[in-house]
């Protein structure tokens, strides 16, 4: 017989779990919202460890991750560039700050400029 009460308490091969049905993200059957932060979208430049190109990070977006990739597609499509998703963040390989608030702006964010 199954023990119900019974949950993995660590692995380093299944990766971080969702707080409420306590499942591998990639796997969350409660499908809830995975938010970073304070729910604030903000949008930053970076350089690191990038050897120098520039970055537009966007992060607190409060959507699932499958119309947060949908959404990073839009984006990219608006910039004319290539970017991914990564733990909740929207990497855009371009250094468009404005234009990618001002669409954030128009989808209903209240993005602000992040960092320098």
């Amino acid at each position: 017989m199954k023990n119900h009460n019974s949950r993995l308490v660590y692995s380093d091969e299944i990766g971080p779990n969702c707080p409420r049905c306590h499942k591998a993200l990639k796997n969350c059957s409660c499908q809830a919202i995975k938010t970073i932060g304070d729910g604030q979208v903000r949008v930053e430049r970076q350089t690191k460890g990038r050897k120098g190109k520039g970055v537009s990070l966007i992060s607190g977006v409060p959507l699932p991750e499958k119309e947060l990739k949908e959404l990073a597609k839009e984006l990219k499509q608006k910039c004319g560039c290539g970017g991914t998703v990564k733990n909740g963040v929207i990497e855009i390989q371009t250094d468009q700050r404005d234009l990618l608030i001002e669409e954030l702006q128009k989808k209903g964010y209240q993005a602000k400029k992040a960092g320098g």
